[in-house]
């Protein structure tokens, strides 16, 4: 009698541990399933952290400069440029011209560093002048061109409304037209900056190493 209650538990028994990888497997399957979920949250709001962090960066280190021309006196006129940003720049071109041309009148080149937050002031009548002539009225715009981090940068182009009677200046107000912020200059081909600091002593150890070997000739006895 109890041969055969044993007989008949042996055999569910058996099934059930054939049963066991098979449910061990569901089992690492369910869980690998949570995990590449959580992984995959993980990973977003990561991207989403980073993306933030780099768009801070950006926002705050990103140079960022503004024009500003200013009335000194009836024949005279300054150009100011305001570095709102943290990092610095090296000023390198200034360029003026009126709106109804498309090339700039006049450039001027400059070598001139400015610190974030503060200004670079120059006076520039003569040049505004020679821009608009002896009659004109309407807007004259001012562009900058400058170095930062190693890459050249471009503003876009400030405007004021100018007014030149005789060739004295009446009036000269910042529009309030907005602008964009600068934009890198792509440079197509080889760089072409020369740098700063140059190494001599290289270049004359370069034209040593050029040199032909001489040979020396021994005298038989």
């Amino acid at each position: 009698m109890h041969l055969q209650m044993i007989n008949q538990l042996r055999l569910p028994w058996n099934m059930l541990i054939s049963y066991i990888p098979v449910i061990a497997t569901m089992v690492t399957t369910f869980f690998s399933i949570v995990l590449a979920r959580a992984t995959l949250r993980y990973v977003e709001s990561t991207d989403k952290g980073l993306a933030l962090a780099r768009e801070e960066f950006e926002r705050e280190w990103s140079p960022d400069l503004h024009i500003k021309m200013e009335q000194v006196s009836a024949s005279e006129a300054k150009v100011i440029i305001t570095n709102l940003a943290k990092t610095s720049v090296l000023l390198q071109l200034l360029q003026l011209r009126k709106l109804s041309h498309a090339m700039p009148f006049e450039r001027c080149r400059l070598n001139d560093p400015l610190v974030g937050g503060t200004t670079w002031t120059q006076e520039m009548g003569r040049r505004i002048l020679a821009c608009t002539g002896y009659e004109f009225e309407g807007p004259i715009a001012a562009c900058a061109t400058f170095y930062a981090a190693g890459r050249m940068y471009r503003t876009d182009w400030f405007r004021s409304q100018i007014r030149v009677r005789e060739g004295r200046i009446i009036s000269l107000e910042p529009s309030n037209m907005p602008t964009r912020r600068v934009r890198v200059i792509e440079r197509k081909g080889p760089e072409r900056r020369r740098e700063f600091v140059q190494d001599v002593t290289a270049e004359a150890a370069e034209k040593i190493d050029s040199k032909p070997e001489e040979k020396c000739f021994g005298a038989g006895a």
